[in-house]
């Protein structure tokens, strides 16, 4: 996912932020905890009952946030940036900036969120057993007890994206020693296990088979499938465009060609020029001398109604902080610098002097290259 919704806080200097499809998530679960507790016929009115569905799914979230601070807490230890924590529909996610440089820092780092939610069922599963006749408290920590242990186990599947398909990914990787390899096993592996999934949520659904949560559980089963269908493909992709582009260097993914634009147009102008030559980025001369990079993301942060009062020089990234790179290096790990500083074109210089600027368009240009040559060579 990228950095969407929210944020309502920090933890140990990480964003946490609320998605916009976590209300469903809030609705589901609030409802679900006080159909529990009105299960219970205690003399509660529907506002103390409610109150307490609210108050359990609050502390069910608060879970999942500590089961992605504990990822978190770990790739921050191997000096892995991590850019976000995102609250969503299916639960959450860490955005870290990278991947593990070695099979056992992804190990770790995956392994620590179960854990995370198997330590929390044992807290909350032992506040159970001392509740005595607490009807109310027994209710909510058996609940979030059985929650977290079933959130643990779930993400031990060995299907990417879970924790289970990293920690999968990291085993292959080790035995290896062949990162894209063991990604395009983990992402497969991934596939198999969301197919199973739809097929599983499919037939519950159509046969409302009880133990499996009948025809609403069976959607919901084949829904959270389709979702892990995705991301299993997205990895895919990604896994077969990393093997693509390994052992090449930043000179063989730019683009010699360079467009360029005065510093004194008016956006107005540029978003003609844009238009004209298909480009999203521009290096920004005055006179022959380079002072900066004009991006599509930089003409959409100001108002249509004021470009034509605002010149390129207003609001294009200055030299002084313009990022580059060399010409020898190497791709993977120039891909993975402009993803940390949120970056799609950054120029190659050499000498002193541009040479190319890698974009999105030409690291395309680059990959169906390479699937050509690939099939050509079958």
């Amino acid at each position: 996912m990228r950095r969407e919704g929210f944020q309502i806080g920090r933890i140990y200097g990480i964003p946490i932020l609320i998605h916009s499809s976590w209300i469903v998530a809030l609705v589901l679960f609030a409802s679900w905890f006080y159909s529990e507790f009105a299960a219970l016929h205690l003399d509660l009115s529907q506002a103390r009952l409610w109150g307490l569905g609210l108050m359990t799914t609050g502390l069910f979230f608060g879970s999942l946030v500590v089961h992605e601070v504990a990822h978190s807490v770990v790739a921050k230890l191997y000096k892995i940036p991590v850019v976000s924590i995102t609250l969503f529909v299916f639960g959450g996610v860490s955005r870290i900036a990278r991947e593990s440089s070695r099979a056992l820092e992804e190990f770790n780092i995956a392994v620590a969120g179960p854990l995370s939610s198997l330590l929390i069922a044992g807290g909350f599963y032992l506040i159970a057993r001392q509740a005595g006749s607490n009807l109310v408290l027994k209710t909510l920590a058996d609940s979030l007890a059985m929650i977290n242990f079933s959130l643990a186990l779930f993400n031990l599947i060995p299907g990417f994206p879970l924790d289970g398909g990293h920690i999968f990914r990291a085993i292959v990787w080790g035995f290896t020693k062949d990162f894209s390899r063991a990604a395009r096993i983990a992402a497969r592996s991934g596939q198999v296990i969301a197919y199973a999934m739809i097929a599983a949520g499919a037939g519950t659904a159509i046969t409302s088979y009880a133990p499996l949560g009948g025809t609403v559980g069976g959607l919901w089963l084949a829904f959270i499938g389709w979702f892990l269908l995705t991301a299993a493909r997205q990895s895919q992709a990604q896994a077969d465009a990393r093997g693509a582009l390994e052992g090449l260097h930043a000179s063989d993914i730019m683009t010699p060609d360079l467009p360029t634009v005065g510093r004194e147009i008016s956006l107005e102008d540029y978003a003609r020029e844009m238009l004209r030559t298909g480009r999203r980025a521009h290096l920004v001369l005055a006179g022959d001398q380079l002072v900066g990079l004009m991006t599509a993301e930089a003409l959409s942060s100001v108002p249509q109604h004021d470009w034509d009062v605002t010149s390129v020089q207003a609001v294009m990234l200055p030299k002084s902080k313009l990022q580059w790179a060399a010409p020898e290096e190497p791709a993977l790990s120039l891909l993975d610098r402009m993803r940390n500083i949120g970056m799609q074109q950054i120029p190659v210089i050499a000498g002193g002097s541009v040479v190319g600027i890698v974009t999105r368009d030409s690291i395309l240009r680059v990959l169906q290259r390479q699937q050509v040559g690939g099939l050509a060579g079958r």
